[in-house]
């Protein structure tokens, strides 16, 4: 399964190099635990169908192959955690944890019936939630928490955010940020990369520094994280990314990577229209960026400079465009607009993720086939652009970007 036994596995130091391996999660059961009730809570607009989803998801992870991309799934790495038996032991009892099943009587009831799973369905727990009716009743006392949520059918809620793998982690150099979720509804998938990170050989932790943990209090989203060269990192300051954070990141940065100078913060509106900087702005070649036309005169840009000691120096800048040419030291830039720069049509592609554009290769890029306008403006500035479905996975607000954790890049 691993390619890269005599080497560092992670590496990622642009947005736009050929991208050789990737992790991913392939939506399931913890879909259909969605119900009308909990959308808002659980971060959807709609209730997505399943069958499909999966069917346009393979579509994207055989694009990626066709490609030469490596693709692994975090559903098989975790299980191949989980077949020692005291990691397995010791993951039981933290989900039971982050889960708050605080009654001993209940929790102890809980262990042993998920310990006794085989490991792929402990994943499957892990991931898509534990509904109280799968739980053989006992004659256990019954607490007040259990009266007071005797409605709530759930022991364990799922994680149906999990496919938009880009959030919860991203590897920066031959390190990686395992991030702090801004919402509680995806607290818990950090947890499970972290488990890979610690104990799946593949992450290769000894050589692969941790830029940031999901323990540290202020919120950090691989949305809004872009690699645009050896040298400098882009951070979208956002809804769901705070700036303490980004300062704590920029210093672990300087201080483990000699290589990168700078981090440029890009201040987006706190809104979940943007969410994350990737939502409406992303790398797609050497000098060639595609931004969503309303968030131009929107935005806020500083520089993150590194200063003797590994000190951080802010300044603040006048432009984005200025700036990405100055940090990336060629002469011109272009942005290319979604919707062609129409406003209308901008904003009602931008909505079904126009310009969260994955970079497999300088200048081609994987885009959902509904945005017609925005990939045809794509093709006539020179890009490939490689069309999936997307009717039903669009409806967690997040395109291929969003979908994808780049764990290897080529050196561009």
């Amino acid at each position: 399964m691993n390619n890269y036994k005599n080497t560092n596995f992670l590496n990622v130091t642009s947005e736009i190099g050929n991208l050789k391996a990737v992790l991913l999660h392939k939506p399931g059961k913890e879909l259909e635990r969605l119900t009308p009730e909990y959308l808002r809570e659980l971060l959807f607009d709609d209730i997505p169908w399943l069958k499909k989803m999966k069917q346009e998801h393979d579509e994207f992870a055989r694009v990626l192959k066709d490609r030469g991309t490596l693709v692994y799934y975090i559903e098989d790495l975790l299980a191949e955690v989980l077949s020692d038996k005291d990691v397995k032991e010791d993951f039981v009892k933290r989900l039971l944890k982050h889960s708050r099943i605080e009654n001993p009587n209940l929790n102890e009831m809980l262990y042993d019936y998920i310990i006794s799973k085989g490991t792929g369905e402990i994943v499957e727990i892990a991931i898509g939630g534990l509904n109280k009716k799968d739980v053989p009743y006992n004659n256990r006392e019954l607490s007040l928490t259990d009266y007071i949520y005797a409605d709530y059918p759930l022991y364990i809620n799922p994680l149906p955010n999990l496919y938009f793998m880009r959030d919860p982690a991203a590897v920066m150099g031959k390190g990686i940020s395992i991030n702090s979720m801004h919402t509680a509804a995806r607290a818990r998938e950090p947890i499970l990369i972290r488990y890979i990170y610690e104990y799946n050989p593949l992450f290769k932790k000894e050589s692969a520094p941790l830029w940031y943990d999901y323990s540290i209090p202020f919120s950090m989203e691989g949305g809004d994280m872009l690699v645009l060269s050896r040298e400098v990192v882009a951070i979208g300051c956002s809804e769901r990314t705070s700036a303490e954070g980004i300062e704590i990141i920029a210093k672990n940065l300087f201080e483990g990577v000699e290589e990168i100078k700078e981090v440029v913060v890009v201040r987006i509106p706190a809104l979940r229209a943007f969410m994350h900087l990737d939502t409406v702005f992303t790398m797609i070649d050497y000098d060639k960026f595609t931004i969503y036309p309303g968030i131009q005169d929107k935005v806020e840009v500083y520089r993150l400079i590194r200063g003797k000691n590994n000190n951080v120096t802010v300044k603040h800048e006048d432009e984005l465009v200025d700036t990405l040419r100055k940090v990336l030291k060629i002469p011109t830039i272009r942005l290319i607009e979604s919707g062609g720069g129409d406003p209308v049509t901008a904003a009602r592609e931008q909505w079904n993720d126009s310009t969260n554009t994955l970079a497999i290769a300088p200048g081609v890029v994987v885009t959902y086939s509904r945005n017609e306008f925005s990939n045809e403006v794509l093709r006539q500035n020179g890009i490939e652009v490689l069309e999936i479905e997307g009717s039903e996975l669009v409806r967690g607000r997040g395109g291929p970007r969003c979908m994808s954790m780049p764990l290897v890049r080529e050196e561009i």
